[in-house]
């Protein structure tokens, strides 16, 4: 038996593999925007863990951030370039953990590619900032909840079988291999 899902009479398991995979990535992130981005070997006070927003998931599903060179998380990552990134796009849908490898770029052009005004506060010499770099997040495996269509079509499922007591669950879920 499947735990909670045992009484669940639609199937909510998917599994997802290469430009699948990178899909459902690319659809959750743009939801979600930012993500925890855990680094191993944490040397700051955040024990490697810190939000971070996400610049742009490119068509081979890499994510990509900017950073600061002098940062804890560049660091860390010199050290190790083993990642982790937790995303929720919403209070109940839109979860999503991926595992793979970062590593930092000094790219000029990248750069100005990803730069959002916003970012001075960080980057106080704007885009030509010296400080900048460039994450490349590149995913290897990963795990996704979600639901399959919409809050609106899960919310009235749910209120549904609560009502007739029986489980009308909306949820999808499944590993992610790239």
């Amino acid at each position: 038996m499947d735990s909670i899902n045992q009484q669940q009479p639609e199937q909510n398991r998917r599994d997802l593999d290469g430009m699948d995979a990178v899909k459902r990535v690319k659809d959750m992130v743009d939801d979600a925007k930012s993500c925890f981005f855990t680094t191993e070997g944490a040397i700051g006070p955040s024990r490697g863990v810190r939000p971070m927003s996400v610049r742009e998931v490119d068509d081979a599903g890499s994510i990509w951030f900017l950073s600061a060179s002098d940062s804890h998380k560049n660091r860390e990552l010199a050290a190790s370039p083993a990642v982790t990134l937790h995303f929720q796009a919403s209070a109940h849908a839109g979860f999503l953990e991926l595992e793979g490898r970062a590593d930092v770029l000094v790219d000029r052009a990248r750069i100005k590619d990803l730069w959002n005004f916003m970012l001075r506060t960080w980057f106080t010499e704007g885009e030509d900032d010296p400080r900048i770099t460039v994450i490349r997040f590149v995913p290897e495996r990963g795990y996704y909840w979600d639901n399959k269509h919409g809050e609106a079509v899960a919310g009235a499922k749910m209120a549904v079988g609560a009502a007739i007591g029986k489980t009308l669950d909306d949820s999808i879920e499944g590993t992610l291999r790239f």
